[in-house]
């Protein structure tokens, strides 16, 4: 417990240093549910659910408002070699305005075992990002501006990420960096390709025995973008009688969110989320929607991972 609080305090200590460096830069792609979702931001994650794990995401942000985010994203992974080796696959595609964005990575995690519950995994990812870019499809399109008629076709750039992730059946913390590579992004603001900065996640939960059929759980996801304002994501779920969770979460300065899912199988999650923007930005739109399905297939000899939060 007191290594847990220790490491989200220097991360984030860290993490505050980087981000004050300026005001503006580009963002990866955003998950209200993302204690299910860890592979894609951290590969230390690959191979420790203790069987097969497949993850199935989309997110409809800001509804209303025309060219906001649509992401899909799909992870599978699984430990194998005596559990210490993880492989896994990472994909997400997003389309925001004009610009298509399709990532696929190799996930790759070796873990050594620390006392009789305490994990720690270090993990790779390696793979290729696609931009496409239609500027036609823009707020500021003008039909002969040479600025705004120069698409970008299937344009790739090697990805390279790595992370650290810490956990017991009771707790975990990470910290992770899912690409070094600063290649040209999107800024939805400016309406411009810009260059690329370097993002780090530090995460971390608990879990709480309330009762035999009650357990709950915060956690935390902190993003920064070097040049960016810190962003911080808090959680609280409820796991009623191991099927039925029901929680809220809260995204700094950003948004309010309310999550539900349900155990429909032993082996099959569904999960849902809906975002109130807090910000000015809620005139404008309807909220925010996610919606997850979560697979796990484990061993005979392995009992499903009490209390399936992450």
């Amino acid at each position: 417990m007191k290594f847990f609080f220790v490491t989200l305090k220097i991360g984030l200590s860290l993490l505050f240093v980087l981000a004050v460096q300026g005001v503006t830069a580009q963002q990866d792609p955003q998950y209200t549910q993302y204690m299910y979702n860890t592979l894609t931001v951290n590969p230390g994650y690959t191979g420790s659910t203790e069987g097969i794990d497949a993850i199935l995401l989309h997110r409809s942000q800001w509804i209303g408002i025309d060219g906001a985010p649509r992401t899909q994203a799909f992870s599978v992974h699984s430990p194998i070699w005596n559990d210490k080796v993880g492989l896994g696959l990472s994909a997400i595609n997003e389309r925001i305005g004009p610009v298509d964005e399709f990532y696929i990575d190799g996930n790759f995690s070796y873990t050594l075992y620390l006392g009789e519950q305490g994990r720690l995994a270090f993990g790779l990812k390696a793979g290729a990002r696609v931009l496409n870019i239609d500027w036609s499809r823009g707020r500021y399109y003008q039909a002969g501006d040479p600025l705004l008629n120069t698409n970008i076709n299937n344009s790739i750039a090697a990805t390279i990420g790595s992370g650290v992730y810490y956990y017991t059946d009771k707790w975990y913390a990470g910290v992770s960096i899912p690409n070094f590579i600063k290649d040209n992004y999107y800024d939805d603001i400016q309406e411009t390709v810009v260059s690329g900065r370097l993002h780090y996640y530090v995460m971390g939960g608990y879990v709480f025995d309330v009762s035999d059929s009650v357990k709950f759980k915060p956690a935390i996801l902190s993003k920064i973008v070097t040049g960016s304002p810190i962003t911080i994501d808090g959680s609280a779920n409820f796991l009623l009688q191991e099927k039925y969770t029901l929680g809220v979460a809260y995204r700094w300065d950003d948004a309010v969110s309310a999550l539900a899912g349900f155990q429909l199988t032993k082996q099959l999650f569904i999960g849902y989320s809906y975002d109130y923007s807090t910000t000015e930005l809620s005139k404008y739109n309807d909220g925010s929607h996610e919606i997850l399905l979560r697979f796990q297939l484990q061993p005979k000899t392995t009992r499903i991972k009490s209390p399936r939060f992450f």
